[in-house]
Order: structure tokens, then C-alpha cells, then sequence
């Protein structure tokens, strides 16, 4: 039986400097985009709307990111009534960071690995979520999601990822056996019934 994997990556109404604080749980959700295998499908959830999220999160077997572990899964906590913490995550910035000690851009494992490139960044999602502009906020905050699915599929099937070290493209070893292996004990629900 396949497992359900859900891709997600968050945009933000501030920004660290703006909150006096390095701590992702100072910042506040502007909207969080999700891919999920089980349907197939790419969606997204303002703040106001990260109830109908949970549900989603707690059927999922394993959650995929980009520096999830460090951002993405602590900001969602603040949120979320229970711990996501309990469902198995990779994290494929920490991923390479492992194998080659230091951090590297996604639009940089994107180019090398991909021939992608991000369409914009976080501080742009930001001036848009200042002004108003939900929609781009919206298509870019998925395809961020599209993107960090297609170099997680890219790394299962091949075991490695690409990046471009100066004018070389070098390979990032990845040891992906057990990235799929999960638990096969449901999570227990933590939201109220």
C-alpha cells in the first residue's frame, strides 16, 4: 500500500526582522501550500482557513520540505492543536546539508537537478501579502511546492541531487532507503471530536 505523502511550504505575513525575533513561532502564516499524493492534488490554506488543514496533516504518513524541520514544521505547531512533529518529515535542506555541510538555496538544487527556476522569493511573497496580492502569493507558494516535490522524487528515484558549486555542477549522495519507511501505526488524532 503506497503512503500518503504530503509537500508543503509556507509564506508569511512578516518577516524576522519585523517580530525582533529569529524564532519561526514569532511569525504569522499569510498561507501554506500543500501537494498531496493521495489525490494528487495542489492546494492552499490562509491563516483563517488552517483548520481545514489539519485534518489533511494528520492523515499524512510522512511530510516532505524545504528546511521544514528548522521553519516550516515549528510555524505550522504554534497553530496546530497538537504536536506535527509525531509524523515523519524529510526535510531535503537538511538533507544535503548533511552530506555536504552546508546550506544551499532550493532555486539552487532546482537549476542543477532540474533546469527549474523558483519564480520569485519569500521576501517578494512578503510585498505581496502587504499588498494584497493573495493570488501571486498563492502561485508561487505552490510552485515552490512543485518544485520541492519533483527534487524529492528526483533524489528516491536517482539518489542524488545537483547543485552548482562556482561553474561546476557537483552531485549530493542521498541515502533515500528508508525515507518512505513509516510507522505503520496510525497517528493518533489530537484534534477534538
Amino acid at each position: 500500500m503506497a503512503i500518503r505523502k504530503v509537500v508543503f511550504d509556507i509564506e508569511t505575513q512578516n518577516l524576522f526582522a519585523e517580530v525582533g525575533s529569529a524564532s519561526p513561532e514569532a511569525l504569522s502564516i499569510a498561507l501554506v501550500g500543500v501537494w498531496d499524493s493521495a489525490t494528487d492534488s495542489y492546494t492552499s490554506y490562509l491563516e483563517d482557513e488552517l483548520p481545514k488543514l489539519w485534518p489533511l496533516l494528520e492523515q499524512a504518513d510522512l511530510l516532505i520540505g524545504f528546511n521544514s524541520d528548522h521553519f516550516d514544521i515549528p510555524l505550522l505547531n504554534k497553530y496546530y492543536p497538537g504536536d506535527l512533529t509525531r509524523i515523519k518529515s524529510i526535510d531535503l535542506l537538511k538533507e544535503v546539508k548533511a552530506v555536504i555541510g552546508r546550506r544551499v538555496k532550493l532555486d539552487t538544487l532546482a537549476q542543477a537537478t532540474l533546469g527549474l527556476q523558483k519564480t520569485a522569493t519569500g521576501i517578494k511573497a512578503y510585498e505581496w501579502w502587504k499588498r494584497g496580492e493573495v493570488d501571486k502569493i498563492r502561485e508561487y507558494c505552490l510552485e515552490d511546492v512543485r518544485i520541492t516535490k519533483e527534487l524529492y522524487e528526483y533524489a528516491r528515484q536517482h539518489g542524488h541531487l545537483k547543485y552548482r558549486d562556482f561553474n561546476t555542477v557537483k552531485e549530493i549522495p542521498l541515502n533515500t532507503a528508508s525515507w518512505e519507511e513509516v510507522d505503520p501505526t496510525p497517528m493518533p488524532h489530537t484534534l477534538p471530536w
